[in-house]
């Protein structure tokens, strides 16, 4: 039996298709080669770069599925910092930077009972507030924006915390994130405070993958059903901080495992 031989042909592929859509086009092509009956049929997975993108994250229905399960494990979400006053809940979250929510506890139950205004905190002084704090990280800086917080409070808004975000962001200490979860936690506005939790599950699971953390807030606010928007932030900072952890994400045990489009996943 005599074979023929087939020339070799070069096949430019659209960019646009992608790794597993372009494998089914040559495998394709090589059968008709091969195969004189062959017919060539390729099925356009991607139309457009706009049906990649919609492919490429997930979709209104799984983000709806997601968050209706984390919010029947937990109907009413709130933040591990212990506060019982906005002013408490703003030098809570000022001293976690680079933290954990535990140690801030800890020191914050001294602390609050003999400084929990800004006024009995100007008394207390940057010096006197450092032995609180001292057993949490940057307590130096930390306790020199606090004190100095305190004053502009008092100086500014009449010892109140505003409840807005370009008045909080003016203060000593406090960046978009902190100012976030003040107008959420404290003053139930629709606010996304992004931490490296948020941040991490965001782009495992697909819900609102970004490069930075504006990215990623932007996402969240403009993807996330209007029902979950409250909440939305306390269930991804817990969800990242017990199952979807930095090393190894506990997958296993994960209530979402099915719906997230994380491609490593873990057994545990």
């Amino acid at each position: 039996m005599k074979i023929k031989p087939v020339r070799r042909i070069k096949l430019r592929l659209s960019p646009a298709l992608p790794p597993d859509g372009r494998a089914f086009y040559f495998l394709g092509f090589t059968l008709q080669l091969l195969l004189p009956s062959f017919t060539l049929s390729v099925i356009p997975l991607l139309e457009s770069n706009q049906d990649k993108q919609t492919a490429m994250v997930m979709n209104k229905e799984k983000r709806t599925e997601i968050f209706t399960r984390l919010r029947d494990a937990n109907p009413h979400p709130e933040t591990e910092l212990e506060f019982t006053s906005p002013y408490e809940l703003l030098v809570a979250v000022t001293l976690s930077a680079q933290a954990t929510d535990v140690s801030v506890n800890k020191a914050t139950r001294k602390l609050f009972p003999v400084a929990n205004t800004p006024e009995k905190m100007v008394a207390l002084g940057e010096e006197g507030l450092k032995e609180y704090i001292k057993t949490i990280g940057l307590f130096n800086s930390k306790a020199k924006n606090v004190a100095k917080m305190a004053e502009l409070l008092i100086e500014r808004h009449g010892g109140e915390v505003p409840d807005n975000r370009e008045d909080l962001v003016a203060l000593p200490g406090v960046g978009r994130k902190t100012a976030n979860v003040v107008l959420n936690t404290a003053f139930k506005q629709i606010a996304m405070a992004v931490d490296t939790h948020i941040f991490r599950v965001s782009n495992r699971t697909k819900i609102a993958p970004g490069k930075n953390v504006d990215e990623v807030e932007a996402r969240l606010i403009r993807l996330v059903p209007k029902e979950f928007l409250m909440d939305a932030h306390h269930w991804l900072i817990l969800h990242g901080r017990y199952t979807c952890v930095a090393r190894k994400p506990k997958c296993g045990a994960c209530m979402i495992e099915d719906l997230c489009e994380f491609k490593q996943k873990t057994s545990d």
